[in-house]
């Protein structure tokens, strides 16, 4: 038998990484607490709101790893405590958050704002401070399926954008969109300086407040949008969403490799209304096909993050402004959070196998 005590229970913590910067967590400050003995071993681990969704995980990790190197101590207890690490500002426009994660896909109507609201929401869920850019200028809809609307104000220079209360978030999760600004039915028609200047002034002249996520909601198809992100800011990366059909699927396949000739990582494929799952008698019916992103992901060697299926609930709460209902919906929940949770897991992972060099401070 092994007795436990403090210097060896904090070499098998010294096995863990923090998942926001892939560091050990002995190396940080982020092993708060040890106490051990024959019977018991409790310890407390700082951890930050950027992996908020992984934590329950962590926990567990770290409790079975204790549990298999003393296995005759009849109590192990891990607690997770805040670990506050603000983010540094990013950019030449200073933008206060650690990861920018844009969301875009080769076509429209493949449900790409739904599933960038749906990110976002599933993220400030879990306990992590994010905010949310309707970057598709031309046609934003990202108001409407939040059921956000009126102009933002100007405070101290700084654009005031609506905010969403979000169950579980540690603060409203701010939203700018070109449809805050532009009366509903009128058309923006922007040449490209236009649109690159309104993208930069939504990024730069918002007060997002420090965020652990921005998400990008793109405009479908590939074009200046990902061309003026890559040069005014450092993008954690993309994720593409797509339906398994064959046609959609080529327009995928077109959005990566627009975003990697752009320096953009690809973080992973959703495939939205990858099947139907009749209320009634549970038949499933493979509308479009099946698997299809699935296997576009494994052949371009990207992850690929989870399936959502077509589920009327979806549409009904996205068409009446309360996209955020479908993390109470049972049937919708599921789906979702998984999706977040493999993104962030897929993000802690590649931090853990080349932790990040700290951003530099804007001067």
């Amino acid at each position: 038998m092994t007795n436990p005590d403090p210097h060896a229970v904090t070499s098998v913590l010294a096995g863990f990484a923090d998942p926001e910067t892939g560091r050990p967590l002995t190396e940080a400050g982020q092993v708060v607490s040890v106490e051990a003995d024959a019977d018991r071993i409790a310890v407390a681990i700082g951890l930050t709101t950027h992996s908020a969704i992984l934590h329950a995980t962590v926990r567990g990790r770290i409790e079975e790893a204790l549990r298999s190197r003393f296995p005759e101590t009849s109590r192990v207890e891990v607690r997770i405590v805040p670990h506050d690490r603000p983010p540094l500002k990013l950019g030449q426009i200073g933008l206060p958050a650690k990861s920018v994660i844009a969301v875009g896909s080769g076509k429209g109507g493949v449900g790409k704002s739904t599933l960038a609201a749906s990110i976002a929401i599933g993220l400030a869920r879990a306990g992590s401070a994010v905010g949310l850019l309707d970057a598709d200028v031309y046609g934003p809809s990202v108001p409407h399926l939040l059921g956000l609307s009126g102009r933002p104000e100007i405070l101290e220079g700084k654009i005031v954008p609506p905010r969403l209360e979000v169950a579980g978030a540690p603060a409203a999760m701010p939203t700018m969109s070109m449809g805050y600004l532009v009366p509903p039915g009128e058309a923006v028609v922007w040449r490209g300086p236009m649109l690159h200047g309104a993208i930069t002034q939504m990024l730069r002249d918002t007060a997002w407040g420090p965020l652990d996520y921005l998400v990008i909601d793109m405009p479908p198809g590939t074009g200046d949008v990902a061309l003026t992100l890559s040069q005014i800011l450092p993008l954690t990366g993309a994720v593409v969403v797509c339906t398994p059909q064959d046609v959609a699927l080529l327009d995928a396949t077109k959005a990566i490799a627009m975003f990697r000739k752009v320096n953009i990582p690809v973080l992973g494929m959703v495939e939205n209304m990858s099947f139907f799952a009749c209320p009634d008698t549970g038949k499933r019916y493979d509308i479009f096909g099946t698997g299809g992103a699935r296997r576009t992901a494994a052949d371009l060697d990207i992850p690929f993050l989870g399936e959502v299926p077509i589920q009327i609930p979806i549409r009904e709460h996205g068409d009446a402004g309360r996209t955020a209902a479908n993390f109470d919906d049972p049937a919708a929940r599921p789906w979702l959070e998984a999706i977040c949770e493999r993104l962030v897991s897929n993000l802690a992972a590649a931090h853990a196998a080349r932790p990040p060099l700290p951003s530099l401070p804007v001067l």
